[in-house]
């Protein structure tokens, strides 16, 4: 699960002092939205992909028209910011319908996908109705490494082949990798394949498990001292992590569960209409099909994000956790508690805090 699924909110493209008042009055600015867990892949490390033609995930699914409903509710609560996602969202027969009302709402709509159902069609459609940028996740320079992670043979020269068409085109588009052992020793030739076409390239190396429960994703994580030696073999990378540390290192102030800013700004939905306040939290969640999304974002979320510890809370006395990524999603998702930390991210913050000459009192 990649955190940055997160819509990108820039104080440069809103202005400081509107993004200010918006976080100060709860506005909720961005919104990711996955329409379905279905995918035509079967990557390793992937924490929600159902098969493709699973009967009980389609029944299962909002209808095009439940979607439309939720597009209208978020437009008027003031969403700007729109990440579709999935699994893969052009599984959905209604995609395009999905689409083309989103971008006729007026969101700014960034796209999610692996690339393998991009077809001249749709390159053609993006085009007539271009969203903010596309993403596609690329897990490797040759076939052999990118369908180890996919499981699917003739998915890299599908995905390969998406790129190509909206390059053409020249929709905004961008790659990603999840860095895992499976993938590791190709992830500077992805960098430089992307860059050399012009796009932006980013990775991310925090694999969660699954949402069923499942830990098979976690077997394919690269060991803490993989991940930090990643953060400082790029130059780019080192330089945030700098900055962020300057900003955020330290313990902190609130003594909620919560410390993190989903939900004051952003929130998630998931293909089943259940809303929550970051894709990490869906243990704690608003089922749109049952109330709107203003009581969801009014009185639901805000009760989630001011709970307290229930128990002895060391995470949230840690003058670490900015280096860590923990929170109760993730603690929810590894141990089955939300209050208990997680080891894995608890080794690579101090080896962070000790790479960057932060020291822990």
């Amino acid at each position: 699960m990649e955190c940055p699924h997160i819509p990108e909110i820039s104080l440069a493209q809103f202005g400081e002092r509107l993004y200010d008042k918006a976080v100060t009055r709860r506005i909720p600015l961005g919104g990711s939205f996955e329409l379905t867990f279905r995918c035509n892949l079967r990557c390793a490390h992937c924490y929600c992909n159902l098969p493709a033609n699973d009967q009980e995930a389609i029944e299962k699914e909002l209808t095009t028209e439940e979607v439309f409903n939720i597009l209208d509710q978020i437009a008027e609560a003031g969403c700007l910011w729109l990440l579709i996602t999935g699994g893969e969202p052009l599984l959905r027969e209604d995609f395009l319908e999905i689409y083309t009302y989103a971008k006729k709402k007026g969101f700014v709509v960034t796209l999610f996908t692996n690339g393998t159902l991009i077809t001249p069609e749709i390159a053609d459609y993006l085009v007539q109705y271009p969203p903010y940028k596309v993403e596609i996740t690329l897990y490797g320079v040759t076939s052999e490494t990118h369908e180890r992670v996919t499981g699917i043979s003739g998915s890299f020269k599908r995905c390969k082949r998406g790129i190509d068409l909206l390059l053409e085109r020249k929709i905004t588009l961008g790659l990603k990798t999840m860095a895992m052992t499976l993938n590791k020793d190709d992830l500077w030739q992805i960098k430089e394949y992307a860059e050399g076409l012009g796009m932006k390239f980013r990775f991310d190396p925090a694999l969660n498990p699954r949402l069923d429960g499942s830990k098979a994703p976690c077997k394919f994580r690269l060991s803490p001292e993989e991940v930090v030696k990643l953060d400082l073999s790029d130059e780019k990378r080192v330089k945030e992590w700098r900055e962020f540390c300057e900003k955020f290192a330290g313990p902190s102030e609130s003594d909620n569960l919560y410390i993190c800013g989903a939900g004051i700004s952003t929130f998630h939905i998931d293909p089943y209409g259940k809303m929550s306040a970051c894709e990490m939290t869906r243990f704690q969640n608003h089922d749109l099909r049952c109330g709107p999304f203003e009581e969801g974002w009014s009185k639901s979320i805000p009760e989630f994000l001011t709970l307290k510890p229930e128990g002895d809370y060391p995470c949230g006395k840690c003058e670490l956790i900015s280096l860590c990524g923990q929170c109760p999603g993730w603690g929810w998702l590894e141990n089955g508690n939300p209050e208990a930390p997680v080891e894995y991210l608890c080794q690579i913050a101090h080896l962070r805090a000790e790479a960057f000459n932060l020291k822990k009192s």
